[in-house]
């Protein structure tokens, strides 16, 4: 026995019921603004009721366009690029575009493998996180002329359409705040460094303030995990079994300092009386932890609707700024205060 599909409602099936031509349906359904109020609705209710969808091979081909935008991240495990997306597909849909999203796992062979496909697939733009990708990633780019944009980080190379946050200024600004609450003894528990640039200038930013009021970092007091809770509790355990206890930690990112401050209370240490405790990003949970985490604010839905409209200008032939630097802003809370003499 074989399954039967009914066949899918077409263009002439939709005009037939809305009693109009199928140009007119063409030009409802793609330039609705370009069509009567009572026509669009009548030509609305056809489709619905018909379950219409129109086909998007044959639309491209029309219009040399698949109005879908790519987006291809690190990890989709990570909620710190939640506000980044959701303000990235509210823009495009706005727009009439549909978001694709992949991710790749920090592992630069399989970013160049789901871009490539995303390309395949025929989307009109892709956004990337951060500066460090494959090198074929550009050479396809350019290749199809696919216009692209950078987000989280900064090129100041020049040579890449971007839109982010200077991580090392931000690195040293939340420094310079510990170091002037009085503490001495840091310690970091960092992202990844490898293949992740936004890592690796938060680290870079952290040794450069230190170094400015003739601080050094020890080696082993730099601890690299991944972006999660656990990740946090491991590297606070690591550094507070390198010897002598720091003062003051400074954390990756928020998913870190928090992972790290539960490590605190399972060890029975007091934040910020043992230990102050920072983190990167001011996600929504760093204000309503206990005590309150001190962070650096990126804003990460201003920078996803920058990117949606700096790509959506391009594809319209409009003239765009190609590099645009974000501000960041300390924001402190309860996690830090000057250290017990």
């Amino acid at each position: 026995m074989t399954d039967k599909f009914p066949r899918a409602a077409r263009l002439a099936d939709v005009a037939r019921l809305a009693k109009v031509s199928t140009a007119t349906v063409s030009r409802a359904l793609t330039l609705p603004q370009k069509v009567k109020a009572r026509t669009l609705e009548r030509v609305q209710q056809a489709a619905s009721s018909l379950g219409y969808v129109a086909h998007g091979a044959a639309r491209a081909l029309a219009s040399r366009r698949t109005h879908t935008i790519g987006a291809v991240l690190p990890t989709l495990e990570n909620a710190i690029f939640a506000n980044t997306i959701a303000a990235l597909q509210r823009t495009l849909d706005a727009a009439g575009y549909v978001l694709l999203l992949a991710s790749h796992d920090f592992d630069a062979d399989i970013e160049a493998r789901v871009t490539r496909t995303l390309i395949e697939r025929g989307v009109d733009g892709l956004v990337l996180l951060g500066t460090t990708h494959h090198p074929d990633i550009y050479r396809m780019l350019e290749a199809n002329g696919v216009p692209y944009v950078l987000t989280w980080a900064f090129d100041e190379s020049g040579n890449h359409p971007c839109v982010g946050f200077d991580n090392r200024a931000a690195a040293v600004r939340i420094t310079d705040h510990l170091l002037d609450l009085g503490h001495r003894r840091f310690a970091m528990v960092s992202g990844i460094t490898a293949s992740n640039e936004r890592a690796q200038e938060r680290l870079s930013g952290v040794r450069a303030a230190l170094a400015s009021r003739g601080i050094g970092l020890p080696a082993q007091y730099v601890v690299e995990k991944p972006y999660t809770h656990t990740g946090g509790r491991e590297g606070l355990s690591e550094v507070f079994g390198a010897g002598e206890a720091p003062t003051a930690v400074i954390c990756g990112n928020d998913v870190l300092a928090i992972g790290a401050i539960a490590e605190c209370h399972a060890r029975g240490l007091t934040v910020p009386g043992d230990v102050s405790i920072t983190g990167f990003d001011d996600m929504e949970l760093a204000a309503l932890m206990n005590p309150a985490l001190t962070t650096m604010r990126f804003p990460t839905a201003e920078l996803g609707a920058y990117a949606a409209n700096h790509l959506l200008m391009r594809l319209e032939g409009k003239a765009v700024d190609l590099r645009c630097k974000l501000p960041t802003e300390l924001v402190v809370r309860g996690s830090t205060a000057k250290p017990v003499a």
